[in-house]
């Protein structure tokens, strides 16, 4: 991983996408470098204010990822992003996040208190920052608390225990600039499934045009090697020292060609494999949009039917209703209506 400059967070967190890895790398990279703490949480929500209303919550969840996985190295982060927080949260309220985002939001507002994060003050400005009509939880009384302790011991063991059994399962060793670190997998996290944005699929999608698999320069580098390189039987038909030097520096230069084209495919394995998922997802997420087209057409189409049944039986009542242009005179004839200039010349 590179050090630390404002241009490289700025262009990681261009690049972040929901999936967990992608959260979890940047995460790492940014408790990595905490020192730049102050810098790196004024771009991030620097960033929060341009980026689309489907991706602030990815950068929620990157914060946190960073705020629960930094809090044994120092409490940098939590006291930085919580000076912020409340203008990201209004900033996504009024872009009029759904209520999927808000559902997402409450969540981690909610681990944030069960764990502590954040005193409880601070999680209800949190919340009715996200909406300002969010009702104000009641008070426990401090006698009533008091009071069920035990019980409460009692029941919140078990939880603990299981807490720190799933920590245990999620936690992952990753290598940070030379340096092997531990990172836990907090809830919440993006769930695996949700579809990416278009132009981060498209993206991906044109970086596999210039793919290692598409290289025929060095396809046909390693397909005109000679067979002496991989064939050892022919080992035998070396007749002095000065042949065998030869080969060898070809031998040597052929494992260097093939070492760093394996790197390249494997790299290109790992982005097919991440551009097939984003294409599943994608995919999925456009059949349940066009589930939903289908039936909001339905349902309007059910709207427009009700709406000709009035149109036709206003169109009867019309039909059917004496003409009142014309009126009868005192014979029993009929007269016209006067005109306007009729009504006017006395």
């Amino acid at each position: 991983m590179a050090g630390f400059t404002e241009n490289a967070l700025v262009r990681k967190l261009q690049d972040l996408n929901s999936s967990q890895q992608s959260i979890q790398t940047l995460s790492l990279w940014l408790i990595h470098h905490r020192k730049h703490h102050a810098a790196i949480v004024k771009t991030w929500y620097k960033e929060l204010l341009k980026a689309k209303d489907t991706k602030q919550l990815t950068f929620m969840y990157l914060a946190n990822d960073v705020i629960q996985n930094s809090k044994k190295k120092g409490p940098e982060y939590g006291k930085e992003f919580g000076e912020v927080l409340v203008d990201a949260f209004k900033h996504m309220a009024q872009t009029g996040i759904n209520a999927k985002t808000k559902t997402s939001i409450h969540r981690i507002l909610t681990i944030w208190q069960e764990r502590g994060v954040y005193d409880a003050q601070k999680i209800q400005d949190y919340k009715e920052a996200v909406d300002p009509n969010d009702a104000i939880p009641k008070k426990v009384s401090k006698r009533k608390s008091v009071e069920n302790n035990e019980p409460k011991e009692e029941k919140k063991k078990p939880k603990l225990d299981k807490e720190r059994h799933e920590r245990r399962r999620s936690e992952t060793k990753v290598e940070v600039d030379g340096q092997i670190e531990t990172h836990t997998t907090l809830s919440p996290k993006t769930p695996p499934g949700d579809p990416p944005e278009p132009e981060e699929l498209i993206k991906a999608l044109l970086e596999l045009e210039s793919s290692a698999s598409s290289d025929e320069a060095v396809r046909e580098r390693i397909a005109s090697l000679p067979p002496e390189v991989s064939e050892v039987q022919l080992l035998s038909k070396l007749e002095d020292k000065e042949s065998a030097l030869s080969l060898s520096a070809v031998v040597n230069s052929a494992v260097e060609l093939l070492a760093e084209y394996n790197l390249r495919l494997s790299d290109e394995l790992e982005k097919r494999r991440k551009v097939a998922a984003m294409l599943r997802d994608f995919a999925q997420a456009q059949r349940d949009l066009a589930k939903q087209a289908e039936t909001r057409l339905e349902e309007y189409n059910i709207k427009l039917q009700k709406i000709y049944a009035v149109k036709s039986e206003v169109k009867s009542h019309i039909d059917n209703l004496p003409d009142v242009s014309q009126l009868p005179d005192v014979t029993g004839g009929l007269a016209p209506l006067p005109s306007a200039g009729d009504l006017f010349s006395v």
